[in-house]
């Protein structure tokens, strides 16, 4: 099942971000032909859990991506707490120290603006709920390289800044309830 994908989503996200991934993944069905990357920001003193929820609760095999990881479709990587995931190519993903961008190790601009450079206008970029403007920069990379950028209104969001900093950098992202980005991911598979 491995092999070069037609394309991928990323969803970054912070605070609040279990109750909106809680809509968005685990209705997907097992057919969703994409690689799913998910960067929340999780505290780098404990390990995360997010795979170890999310695994049961949806159609698609959820997992914390490793170092050098083959990029399998239908698959959910979660960032690991205080690493940079890093998509070099279409096959692996990359793990990196390297400095914490905006507080934060995963960072949501590092992991999409990377990924802007590998899939371009095959990548949906999608920003969720949180508190501060991680996310912003990297979803104009994608939008820049030609690819899709959906942000989470920030009216129904659990904290709003990250969503109207999105918004602010990128004006040409489509903005959706949680819902309606549910319903458009659950299309890509028809």
């Amino acid at each position: 099942m491995t092999g070069v994908s037609r394309g991928a989503v990323i969803i970054g996200a912070s605070a609040g971000a279990l109750e909106a991934l809680s809509v968005l993944l685990p209705p997907l069905p097992a057919t969703f032909p994409l690689p799913i990357f998910v960067v929340v920001h999780v505290p780098s003193d404990q390990p995360s859990v997010l795979a170890d929820i999310f695994d049961p609760k949806c159609k698609l095999h959820a997992i914390e991506a490793e170092d050098k990881e083959p990029i399998v479709p239908g698959v959910i990587y979660f960032a690991p707490p205080d690493y940079h995931m890093l998509l070099e190519d279409k096959q692996t993903i990359a793990l990196s120290n390297e400095e914490a961008v905006l507080f934060s190790r995963p960072s949501i601009d590092v992991t999409l603006e990377s990924a802007a450079d590998v899939w371009g206008e095959q990548l949906i970029g999608i920003i969720l709920t949180g508190a501060n403007q991680d996310g912003a920069r990297g979803l104009q990379a994608i939008s820049a390289a030609g690819g899709m950028a959906i942000v989470q209104s920030p009216v129904g969001a659990y904290a709003s800044a990250m969503p109207e900093a999105a918004i602010a950098a990128c004006p040409q992202a489509q903005v959706m309830s949680l819902n309606d980005i549910s319903t458009y991911l659950s299309s890509i598979s028809g």
